[in-house]
């Protein structure tokens, strides 16, 4: 009896488990999300704040665009932070401030009509250790910063405006001769005759630098003749947990737009992204060393790259050795940018566990954008990638280049090229070799880009396991495989203009099933340095008479 009983109370305990269970993913908003999610993922929940509301006005806040908040910021924050956290109230009006320090349990909440405009005077932003481009460096620090915090959130339907016009520099091939015109009405020093820094310190950091960051920089005397160069990230989140952005617009960013690092279980729910197309670095949203991201319902119009996935860059990276895993994204819109989704090229602690699904990107360089190069290392794997429109991409729909050269896509244009020259000394594989393996790509439009598909894999480390099904794409250039191996196409159409519909060159193991083309295109394949008992299905999607062989 007494273990008929014990039976009936561990079916009991089964039943209300599995019925709070079902009841959980009912009521949690983002659980379509997970539905055949191919990575188990937990969920990634809003955090929440207690029940107390304070106006900034309450704290000697004045919303008029001419008094200064930034002491009226800090008290309320700090009241917020005493009595255990709640919601801090910005009206309608324009807030005008200096940065902004978040604590933990606190939500930054903008009302309709709220603006919080930061200064244009960089004496308000003191230097500061952190990470950029994925190496430890000093910035000035960044308008809106949290760091070691839980529980934070920027809500509401208001808008933060970086003044980012104040720092960038500017190329004048990207404006137009009236925006040039009026940029360098300001004063400010030339690089050269059609670049333009907003002042002589900023111009000597640029000197100084690689790829953005100084190098050999030692004293603060130093650190400080450059100051002007050091652009922060407008929303910077270090090593926070439960994040959630939502709502806001978040425009006009000094540098990249909104950087969480080493963060974990973040929410961006539609929000706005806006930085100028010609924004240097004008990122919208970079995801770096993060765990159990979502993103979605949001649009990107900005001056770079729209989603990026990032992990450090290089020794710095790989020794920090975190990668950002577990990210959903979806139902997102980006305009103009480098790249609609993209990974890298900072991917050096790895990328994985990654679903991008129902987005749309029109008139970016590139629409699916993977790049990195020797020396980062890495490994970038598990991305699965579905349900994606893209309409007049510059450059490729879709593209990995492992051999980029911090150029824009469309000033780069290095796919007509296979390298860098460096393939005549191929080094053996090692720490600093990045890998790009097991990536799978389905059900994918686009329609009108200068290429259809690009791959620039490394001979030491061959793009690997790429998987392309039910794909239509109108382009110019058909596609072009370089460096790869595992690679399957199922049910694609290439509807390029000219050219071959697909060029394969030192590719091992492709197979094609169901690929087509215009009939009226003289080459369907063409093939460098790949033998044919490499290339599988062969005869299925391309008569003799369209295969063309230039080994």
């Amino acid at each position: 009896m007494k273990l008929f009983s014990k039976y009936i109370w561990l079916i009991f305990f089964a039943g209300c488990s599995i019925g709070t269970e079902k009841a959980e993913n009912e009521s949690y908003k983002f659980s379509y999300l997970y539905e055949n999610l191919p990575f188990n993922m937990p969920f990634v929940y809003a955090p929440q704040f207690p029940d107390r509301e304070i106006n900034i006005t309450s704290f000697g806040g004045i919303g008029n665009g001419q008094f200064k908040n930034t002491v009226a910021f800090k008290k309320a924050i700090d009241d917020l932070a005493e009595k255990g956290g709640g919601t801090l109230l910005v009206p309608q009006g324009i807030w005008l401030t200096g940065p902004i320090e978040l604590k933990s349990n606190i939500n930054l909440h903008l009302e309709k009509g709220a603006l919080i405009q930061f200064s244009r005077d960089f004496n308000d932003y003191p230097l500061v250790e952190t990470s950029f481009e994925g190496l430890d460096t000093r910035r000035c620090q960044s308008p809106v910063s949290g760091k070691n915090l839980k529980n934070i959130a920027i809500t509401g339907q208001g808008c933060i405006d970086g003044s980012g016009d104040a720092w960038r520099p500017v190329k004048k091939q990207k404006v137009t001769e009236s925006q040039w015109k009026k940029i360098t009405a300001k004063g400010g020093a030339y690089k050269r005759s059609d670049y333009w820094f907003p002042s002589e310190k900023s111009l000597k950091g640029d000197a100084v630098s690689n790829m953005n960051v100084p190098r050999n920089v030692k004293t603060e005397k130093e650190w400080q003749s450059i100051k002007d160069f050091l652009r922060p990230v407008m929303i910077s989140l270090i090593e926070c947990e439960n994040v959630l952005l939502q709502g806001v617009c978040f425009s006009n960013s000094p540098s990249w737009n909104i950087h969480p690092l080493l963060c974990r279980n973040i929410i961006v729910d539609n929000v706005t992204v806006r930085n100028p197309s010609y924004a240097q670095n004008g990122d919208g949203l970079d995801l770096e060393s993060c765990e159990n991201a979502i993103i979605v319902n949001s649009k990107f119009d900005v001056g770079d790259d729209g989603i990026c996935i990032k992990s450090g860059k290089d020794e710095d990276g790989r020794k920090r050795g975190i990668p950002t895993e577990n990210v959903i994204v979806d139902n997102c819109f980006v305009y103009k940018g480098h790249g609609g989704f993209v990974v890298g090229s900072e991917m050096s602690g790895g990328v994985k566990n990654i679903k991008v699904s129902n987005c749309s990107f029109l008139g970016t360089d590139v629409g699916l954008r993977f790049k990195s190069r020797r020396g980062r290392g890495g490994v970038v794997e598990n991305i699965y990638v579905s349900n994606i429109s893209m309409q007049n991409i510059v450059t490729d729909a879709l593209s990995f280049n492992l051999y980029y050269g911090g150029n824009s896509p469309s000033a780069e244009l290095v796919g007509d090229k296979k390298s860098d020259g460096e393939s005549a000394n191929i080094p053996l594989a090692n720490e600093e070799t990045p890998s790009f393996r097991n990536l799978y790509f389905k059900d994918i439009v686009s329609v009108n880009s200068r290429r259809a598909m690009f791959f620039n894999g490394l001979p030491e480390m061959k793009i690997s396991g790429i998987q392309i099904e039910n794909v239509y794409m109108s382009s110019q250039l058909g596609a072009k495989f370089c460096e790869s191996e595992n690679i399957s196409l199922k049910n694609v159409f290439i509807s390029s203009l000219s050219g071959p519909a697909m060029i394969v060159e030192n590719v091992s193991n492709i197979e094609f099933e169901n690929v087509s083309y215009p009939e009226n295109l003289k080459t369907g394949l063409e093939i460098w340095n790949t033998e044919i008992n490499q290339i599988k299905g062969i005869t299925g999607s391309f008569p003799k008479d369209k295969i063309e062989l230039k080994n």
